[in-house]
């Protein structure tokens, strides 16, 4: 055993140690450190006007644009879905690659650009969506106006009819929904990644509970006001503004035309790397620094993320509408399943109260321990919140299947969160679990320097 303490290997695995407070166990390093423990007042810098500028910036960004401008080209009216660089540089890689040397080129540029961001601890980097919340709608409104005036007014633009009727209108409707949902999934589940930083409680409440429906609203609005003018300008809609910009820039290479294209190109790309940070990079290093806190924290796990982020070829989710929005509801499918469980768990089974100490604790007697270890009824419950939705879910990547599990995967946000809702609560119910009150029991304020060590 002493040969092993003093190995190489063990050497290094020290040396890879995140740091961690004095104190501490191996078991309680294994599950805690310092960007998972509770936060302490020092670190709650995020106020009211920080969640606002967090929202307008993260609601304004390319996947959001697109949604509802997609909807265009299903056949919607422009109400109706609301409800719901250049090209100099040669081609080396092959059609089979799914994209081509301009496009990876510029994708890997700004991929480079998200790394020293990544950087910052969550409650430092609240000044990146305060600046994004000025400049890129700013550069939206901009947009939204240069379109209209292309289009001779947005007289043309509206008096564009649906081209659906009846049930099948309605359910383009409903899918336009729950891919509006789908687009903010992550962030309805990481939320609290953010929140936990707030100074206090209704800092992070009533800000978002405006901000999130206006925001994503007025994002939407913008898009699908701009991709109706593409078919008014050019006889065709457009679903993607990179795109739009690119057709104004062939059909006008004015001087003015080049800065316009310019700073409403810049505004994107601030605008995705402000989501990327926000729904990609802090969620993901957070749920990895969960998995293995000895070794990860969030910054470690960000980089980690724009590793997979890189290799997985993103761009092949945008190739096609079908392709982005099959994407955005198997996202939903999964994510609704965890917000279903973790919303239930919260305020209908345990009612607020959580023993903060016994989180970080390993010991068999713990109220957290369960069986073995595993929550096997959180995990029932997931699985069932999926399995509604899966029958559907193949259906929509071209399997035929019965027309009630279309309609039902349609609807796939809600259901995954009633259905998994549902079972959690019932499975708590009929096999009931400690560290639970009768009444809502918050925790508030009662942290206060953090310490885990007993």
């Amino acid at each position: 055993m002493e040969k092993v303490k003093d190995s190489k290997a063990a050497h290094w695995l020290d040396k890879l140690q995140v740091e961690a407070e004095p104190g501490l166990t191996n078991t309680q390093l294994m599950l805690a450190n310092f960007d998972l423990k509770p936060v302490e007042p020092e670190r709650r810098q995020w106020g009211a006007w920080n969640f606002v500028g967090f929202w307008i910036a993260d609601s304004f960004n390319i996947n959001t644009w697109m949604i509802s401008s997609s909807g265009i080209l299903n056949g919607l009216a422009w109400w109706q879905s609301w409800i719901c660089v250049w090209d100099n540089i040669p081609n080396s890689l092959p059609e089979s690659s799914g994209t081509n040397t301009r496009d990876f080129t510029s994708f890997f540029l700004f991929w480079l650009c998200s790394l020293p961001a990544i950087w910052f601890p969550v409650h430092k980097i609240r000044h990146l969506f305060t600046v994004k919340a000025y400049f890129v709608p700013t550069a939206g409104v901009a947009f939204f106006i240069w379109a209209i005036v292309r289009a001779r007014g947005i007289g043309p633009i509206v008096r564009q009819p649906s081209k659906l009727h009846g049930s099948v209108l309605a359910w383009e409707v409903v899918k336009g929904i729950m891919s509006s949902i789908a687009n903010f999934a992550t962030l309805i589940v990481n939320d609290p990644d953010f929140a936990r930083f707030a100074r206090k409680p209704r800092d992070a409440f009533w800000s978002q509970l405006i901000t999130i429906p206006v925001g994503f609203a007025v994002t939407s609005f913008n898009g699908i006001i701009v991709s109706s003018s593409s078919s008014v300008i050019f006889n065709e809609p457009i679903w993607s503004p990179l795109d739009l910009l690119k057709l104004f820039l062939d059909h006008n290479g004015s001087t003015g035309t080049r800065v316009g294209v310019f700073f409403i190109s810049t505004a994107f790309a601030l605008a995705q790397l402000g989501t990327n940070i926000a729904a990609n990079s802090v969620s993901a290093g957070t749920d990895m620094t969960a998995l293995m806190p000895r070794y990860l924290n969030i910054r470690r796990g960000g980089y980690i993320c724009a590793a997979v982020g890189l290799a997985m070829c993103p761009w092949n989710l945008l190739s096609s509408t079908n392709n982005f929005t099959t994407y955005l509801s198997a996202y939903s499918v999964f994510l609704s399943s965890i917000a279903g469980v973790i919303i239930c768990d919260y305020y209908w089974v345990r009612r607020g109260y959580l023993q903060i100490r016994d989180l970080y604790s390993a010991k068999k007697s713990g109220p957290y321990y369960y069986t073995l270890g595993v929550h096997w009824r959180g995990y029932v419950a997931y699985i069932a919140g999926i399995a509604v939705n899966v029958v559907g879910f193949a259906g929509a990547v071209g399997t035929k299947v019965p027309i009630g599990a279309t309609y039902i995967y349609n609807l796939n946000f809600f259901c995954g969160f009633i259905v998994a809702a549902a079972v959690y609560y019932a499975l708590c119910r009929l096999s009931p679990i400690p560290a639970t009150s009768d009444h809502w029991l918050e925790v508030g304020d009662d942290v206060r320097n953090g310490s885990l060590a007993y």
